[in-house]
């Protein structure tokens, strides 16, 4: 199983809206060869941490894709680029973020070669990323610790805000 979370606060100027922007997303993704299997619903979140900034609009996506870990994970960042991302300073607003939360299972050290690390090492302290992932693999268990998405969730500290965002609203 390979699961990657989507989020944005800002408009894309090519796709519009953060929900829009997400859905075009994906439907990228699809055309580069990654087959998405499930998507969750689009959560509504307070930036994190708290900034005075929109908040995000957040889900996970199930995929399928032959590509190995850090040639998706290139694809992903190449995507962000598309949309405009320009990495700089952390926790900054952006029109998309693609995070490779889980690939397979595989665990890699923050020094492994390519610099990238598996799982996605702050997926368990947030609500906004386990929420969905619940939503599109119920029985995912996080490969170091174990626990599952259910008990990652129960073990959440309160306060951070977090709710569906209504179909409605952009």
């Amino acid at each position: 199983m390979i699961l990657i979370a989507l989020g944005a606060n800002l408009a894309s100027a090519a796709y519009g809206p953060p929900r829009r922007g997400l859905e075009a997303a994906l439907a990228l993704l699809e055309a580069e060869g990654i087959r998405v299997d499930a998507r969750s619903r689009w959560w509504l979140s307070e930036p994190v941490p708290p900034a005075d900034q929109p908040w995000y609009v957040n889900g996970v996506a199930r995929i399928e894709t032959a590509l190995s870990p850090e040639l998706l994970l290139e694809r992903l960042l190449a995507l962000e680029t598309r949309f405009g991302r320009v990495r700089g300073a952390p926790n900054a607003p952006r029109a998309l973020d693609l995070d490779l939360l889980d690939y397979e299972g595989e665990c890699r050290a923050p020094s492994a070669p390519s610099g990238l690390t598996l799982p996605h090492p702050r997926l368990e302290g947030r609500a906004f990323v386990l929420k969905p992932l619940a939503e599109v693999a119920p029985h995912w268990r996080h490969p170091l610790s174990g626990r599952s998405v259910s008990e990652l969730i129960a073990a959440l500290p309160p306060g951070e805000a977090l709710r569906p965002l209504p179909e409605a609203l952009d």
